[in-house]
């Protein structure tokens, strides 16, 4: 097995370990000897699974202590592939993850200047804004921020918010609403969120956190936009992964 698969399976099986009802924050994990024994790697393998869930807090390593679990591990509320455009509704829903927001706002809103000319209006043109943070069983996932083309149909805003708290995503409500979406383009970028700051609130950052931020503009067939989405994910809430081939020579 190649060195990096067998980390990724060392940084796996680790995980398993400190999965809820196995450990809890403060638990002290074994020592590195111990370790790499019971899962059957080398020392050195076992230290770069370990660097990788430091990284993201989920284990705190303290010189001449040992290691402990930090914040218990999850498995991430969201698995997606870029290839393909789906809502993280239905992503959820396959993954067995029970969708819930806060902090929902449904109402019309100025455009900012780059969300009015990704959507070709003018700027300041009000538009809706549907902003939440959404938690995957009870855990923060995300803050989302979705502004839909004035030009689009859509429900009543109450109806909006009724189908968003019960866990659907803009992209679930436009295309029940006919609308025939047919692509989106999709930047992707890291995103440090701040406590105290608007978004480190909304989020329940503690400290300064690096997050993943997506961005989205989705298109007719015909390449008219019609929403532009901002979504900010939790360390650990999203695995993207994209499958590419090589061009035919």
């Amino acid at each position: 097995m190649a060195q990096s698969s067998l980390v990724d399976a060392t940084e796996t099986a680790l995980r398993e370990r400190l999965a809820p009802g196995r450990a809890r924050p403060g638990d002290r994990l074994p020592p590195e000897k111990e370790l790499a024994e019971g899962l059957g790697v080398s020392r050195g393998t076992l230290r770069l699974a370990l660097e990788r869930l430091e990284s993201n807090g989920e284990i705190v390593r303290r010189q001449g202590s040992g290691t402990f679990v930090g914040r218990v591990a999850l498995g991430p509320a969201f698995s997606e592939g870029l290839e393909v455009l789906e809502s993280y509704t239905s992503l959820a829903h396959r993954q067995g993850k029970r969708l819930t927001v806060r902090n929902l706002q449904v109402e019309p809103a100025r455009t900012p200047g780059y969300v009015a000319e990704a959507l070709g209006l003018r700027r300041g043109t009000r538009a809706l804004l549907v902003q939440r943070t959404v938690l995957a069983e009870g855990t923060v996932a995300a803050h989302m921020r979705d502004i839909i083309h004035p030009d689009i149909e859509l429900p009543p805003p109450e109806q909006v918010r009724a189908a968003v708290e019960a866990g659907k995503m803009m992209l679930d409500v436009l295309l029940e609403q006919g609308v025939k979406i047919a692509f989106a383009r999709t930047s992707v970028r890291p995103r440090l969120v701040e406590p105290g700051g608007r978004l480190g609130e909304a989020m329940g950052a503690t400290r300064v956190t690096a997050a993943l931020e997506l961005t989205e503009l989705m298109h007719l067939a015909d390449g008219r936009p019609v929403q532009y989405s901002i979504g900010v994910f939790a360390p650990g809430s999203i695995d993207l992964h994209v499958i590419r081939g090589l061009t035919p020579t």
